[in-house]
This record gives structure tokens, C-alpha cells and sequence, in this order.
């Protein structure tokens, strides 16, 4: 074994040192018990503290140890790597950290061989084995191998937070949290993917990261089977099934199971949107949200599908993608039988039997299944297109609108009608199109009985029941059930005739007259009505 660590302090190398005394699993030597009580106790005669850190009043058996602790208050780091040039407080930790580059690791586990660069690391990992938690928590009960581990808890139940942020004032509970979190101001992200050259502050984020490449999911709930790459999404996940929701909302009662979905939810009831795009000035109420936007605007896709190469911006859409590819539906709606991959489309899918559709628009009262849909239902009254095309700088109300337009000046149609060889650009795309062969209509109107191929068909065609008519003509007043046939009607307003005959110039409102007009010149004119019959089947 190696010579004690500099960097260790006094209490903990004695409290190593009494364990050892009983057994010392690196070299599997044991000590009487009588051996060990007179060491202990003559530990304890002197373990009196009298260095005291005047800012958080935690005490020190030498003054040395107080000198380092005070480095984590000062910001003070005197010993520098000098491979990377990283610094810190202690030298025992440059050593440690040395062992990073060097890969060295002299420390092993003699039952399991796994090897660790900290000697304390290898004894707190000795206690696996045994199943000894020497350190309990007096509140709660829940035991550790380390006591630092235990000092940590301890703050859950205190609320203690005494590492502060210098330049934020965030205050934090471990020293650990603050370190990660001062990487945040510096911009530090040592740890890059090899595969997608996405950078962590935190090695062990990096090591979650891997996983959504490799599809690797090591934590399983022992009760359903779901399985995580995260130990936490794990822990969280089982609380479903116990029912337990730690965190409750002040303000509406939600309950959640972890922290930072109960930060995210109250921000729901402030209002509150932190997270500002620095090229639209667009706000976001979530971090992830803000990264996810952002690649709108830097068309980056870090998700790509290793069967067909298609790239995705969203690790959710990515996966939606992959399971689409593996057939898997798992949520199967009773009353139509119609299968989803994922649990919110099928949410969403509920509510168009159920007739619920809690997102109103606030200017016209229509309702949305979907929040998406709203908002991006308030842009037509607005006039907001923030998604613009860097090639042709065509905007657009919608991200998937700007996505499928892209595609547009790639030329690609990846998806291919095996029946007819007719090629589409997006998947839904072709599902759609299948219908036309199978003759399938799966959305029927409850007031009439009449079938439609699209669900937007199907709505538009339920307000003609309703009566709903939205799209007011801010000139004439006149409604209408659907934004393009105002947008149509506004043209007589303008007096606008974007279609033009390329054989007389003569000027069109809507590209169906443009092409009635032209049968005039090609002598195609007695297959007009059959062109109006077959128009209006497209449109159901």
C-alpha cells in the first residue's frame, strides 16, 4: 500500500487507522480486540479540536488541516497540474489527479479486482462486500460506508448549504456540487463524446451521455422491468410504483419524485422563463428546452439513426424514431385499437374521442389537444414565423415545417410507396399515403358518419357542425373554418393574384382556378368536373 494521503484530514486518517487496526482488508492482516479498544481510546484522549474556521465553524485537530479547509472559502489553488494546468487546494489531490493522465491506479480490490487511484476509495469500496455501513444517520436511519458520505445526508435533513458560489452566491450542500457548478461560469467542459463531439462539465455526465449511443440501460426496475441509463431516473422511476412524491408543489398540491421537475412545474405559476436564445430572443423555461431550440437556428443533429442515417435534434424524437424502426407500439388505444410509441401521442390521440381539448386560443377561443399546437396556433394571429431557412430564407410558424422544407432543396425522398413507387420525404408521409391503397379512412365524423383520410380534413370538416369559424377577415368581418381560406379571401382585399398563366400572364387569387384556367389552352376542359371530383376526395 502507499504512503498515507497529505491531503486527508487528521479525523478521517485516524478513523481509517482504528479500522485498520481490526482489519485491514488491503493485506488481510486482523488485530485483537483488546489491541483495538487501547488504541481507539488513546485516539480519543487527544481528538480534541481547537482550530476553528471562522467562516462555517467547522474544527480542525492541527492547524494544517485548517489551512487546507480554508482554501475551499479562498478559492485558493497553489499546486497546478502540469499537463493540463488544472489546480487545486490540496496537494494530495494534485497526486490523485496526476493518476488521471498516468492512468495508474494502486489500489485494487483483492476479491473483485477492480482498481481505484485513492486508497480511501479502495476501503470504502471493501465495504460492498462485507455489507458494513459503519456511519447511520441519527434522523433517518439510512447507513453509509464513509463518513463523509454521511456528513453529506446529514445536510438533506438540515438544509445546510456552506459551499457558496463567489461569483453567483448558489449556495451548495458538497463540495462537489460547487466544483461541478463553477465549470458552468468558467464555460469548462473537459469531458467530450467521441462519437458526437458533445462536451460535460461532469465525467460522470459524459458517462450517462455514451449510453444514449450505445443504448445501454444498466438500471432495471425490479418491479416492471423499465430499465435506465441513470441511476437516478431509476430511483425516480420506482417511486411510481410506491406512489411516493417527495416533492409537492406549494401552490396547486402536484406532487413529484424528484427536485428538478417540481423547480421546472413552479415556474408553470410564476411565469418565470430564464433560459433566452441569444439569436431570436426567444425565452424558455427550461435549460433543455433552450438547447433543443438552438439547433434550429445551427441546424446541428447530433442523433443520427444507425439503420436509415436519419438525423434528429432531440434525443426524444430519436428514440420515438428507433422505435418506430423496432415495430414496438406499446400504448394501444381501446376504443379504435390504433397503437402509438410513445405514451403523450397517445394522450393526445385520447382526446379526440373524449372530445377534450383544454388549450384554448385566447384570441379566437378555438382548442387545442396539444400546448405545441396552441402555440403555434397563436403565431397566425401574431404573425410570428421564427424558423427561418438559412439557404432560402423562407420562415416558417413551426420547427418541423422548416425540417421538412430542408429537405426540399436536398432532393432527398428516402421513403418509398412499394405499391406504387411514389417517393416521400418524412415517414408520416408515406403512412399516409398507404392509405390511399387500402382505401383506409380511420377518422369518422359522430355527426354525420362521413370518413376522412387526414385528422386536419376531419377537424376542419366538424366545424361545419359546430359552426366554429375562427379566421375572422380583419376588413369585412367575414369568418371562415380554416386559416388558408382566409388568407385566400384576403386577396380580394389586396387585390394580390400570386398564380400566373404561363401561356396568357392572366393573374390568379388560388392555384385551383390557375389550373382550370389552364385547360382553357391545353383543351383539357371536359375533364374538369372529373378534376373537382377527384379535388374533393383529396380534401376528405
Amino acid at each position: 500500500m502507499g504512503v498515507k494521503e497529505e491531503s486527508q484530514d487528521q479525523n478521517e486518517v485516524e478513523e481509517n487507522h482504528q479500522y485498520q487496526k481490526t482489519h485491514n482488508f488491503i493485506t488481510g492482516e486482523n488485530f485483537s480486540c483488546s489491541e483495538f479498544i487501547s488504541s481507539s481510546s488513546q485516539k480519543r484522549i487527544g481528538a480534541t479540536k481547537p482550530f476553528t474556521c471562522h467562516q462555517c465553524g467547522r474544527m480542525f485537530t492541527n492547524k494544517g488541516n485548517l489551512e487546507n479547509h480554508l482554501r475551499i472559502h479562498t478559492g485558493e489553488k497553489p499546486f497546478t497540474c502540469l499537463q493540463c494546468g488544472k489546480s487545486f487546494a490540496r496537494k494530495g489531490n494534485l497526486k490523485d489527479h496526476i493518476r488521471v493522465h498516468s492512468g495508474e491506479k494502486p489500489f485494487t480490490c483483492p476479491q473483485c479486482g477492480k482498481s481505484f487511484t485513492r486508497e480511501r476509495y479502495c476501503k470504502d469500496h471493501m465495504r460492498v462486500h462485507t455489507g458494513e455501513s459503519r456511519f447511520a444517520c441519527p434522523q433517518c436511519g439510512k447507513s453509509f460506508t464513509c463518513k463523509d458520505h454521511l456528513k453529506d445526508h446529514i445536510r438533506i435533513h438540515t438544509g445546510e448549504k456552506p459551499y457558496a458560489c463567489h461569483q453567483c452566491g448558489k449556495r451548495f450542500s458538497r463540495i462537489g456540487n460547487l466544483k461541478d457548478h463553477m465549470k458552468i461560469h468558467a464555460g469548462e467542459k473537459p469531458f467530450i463524446c467521441p462519437q458526437c463531439g458533445k462536451s460535460f462539465a461532469r465525467k460522470g455526465n459524459l458517462k450517462d451521455h455514451i449510453r444514449v449511443h450505445s443504448g445501454e440501460k444498466p438500471f432495471t426496475c425490479p418491479q416492471c422491468g423499465k430499465s435506465f441509463t441513470r441511476e437516478g431516473y431509476c430511483k425516480d422511476h420506482m417511486r411510481v410504483h410506491t406512489g411516493e412524491s417527495r416533492f409537492a408543489c406549494p401552490l396547486c398540491g402536484k406532487g413529484f419524485t424528484c427536485k428538478d421537475n417540481l423547480k421546472d412545474h413552479m415556474r408553470i405559476h410564476t411565469g418565470e422563463k430564464p433560459y433566452t436564445c441569444p439569436q431570436c430572443g426567444k425565452r424558455f423555461s427550461r435549460k433543455g428546452t433552450l438547447k433543443y431550440h438552438t439547433r434550429i437556428h445551427t441546424g446541428r443533429m447530433p442523433f443520427t439513426c444507425p439503420q436509415g442515417g436519419k438525423t434528429f435534434t432531440h434525443e426524444g424524437f430519436f428514440r420515438d424514431h428507433m422505435k418506430v424502426n423496432s415495430g414496438k407500439k406499446p400504448f394501444a388505444c381501446v376504443q379504435c385499437g390504433k397503437s402509438f410509441t410513445h405514451k403523450g401521442y397517445f394522450k393526445d390521440h385520447m382526446r379526440i374521442h373524449s372530445g377534450g381539448s383544454p388549450f384554448i386560443c385566447s384570441q379566437c377561443g378555438r382548442s387545442f389537444t396539444q400546448k405545441g399546437h396552441l402555440n403555434a396556433h397563436i403565431r397566425i394571429h401574431t404573425g410570428e414565423k421564427p424558423f427561418t431557412c438559412h439557404q432560402c430564407g423562407k420562415s416558417f410558424t413551426r420547427a418541423t415545417y422548416l425540417q421538412n422544407h430542408l429537405q426540399s432543396h436536398s432532393g432527398e425522398r428516402p421513403f418509398n410507396c412499394d405499391q406504387c413507387s411514389q417517393k416521400f420525404i418524412l415517414p408520416r408521409q408515406l403512412k399516409t399515403h398507404l392509405k390511399i391503397h387500402t382505401n383506409e379512412r380511420p377518422y369518422l365524423c359522430s355527426f354525420c358518419g362521413k370518413t376522412f383520410l387526414w385528422l386536419s380534413n376531419f377537424t376542419h370538416h366538424q366545424k361545419i357542425h359546430t359552426g366554429v369559424k375562427a379566421h375572422l377577415c380583419a376588413v369585412c368581418g367575414k369568418a371562415f373554418t380554416r386559416a388558408g381560406s382566409l388568407k385566400i379571401h384576403k386577396r380580394i382585399h389586396t387585390g394580390e393574384k400570386p398564380y400566373t398563366c404561363s401561356h396568357c400572364g392572366k393573374g390568379f387569387t388560388e392555384t385551383g382556378k390557375l389550373k382550370q384556367h389552364e385547360k382553357v389552352h391545353t383543351g383539357d376542359t371536359p375533364h374538369l368536373h372529373v378534376g373537382r371530383v377527384l379535388h374533393s376526395y383529396i380534401l376528405c
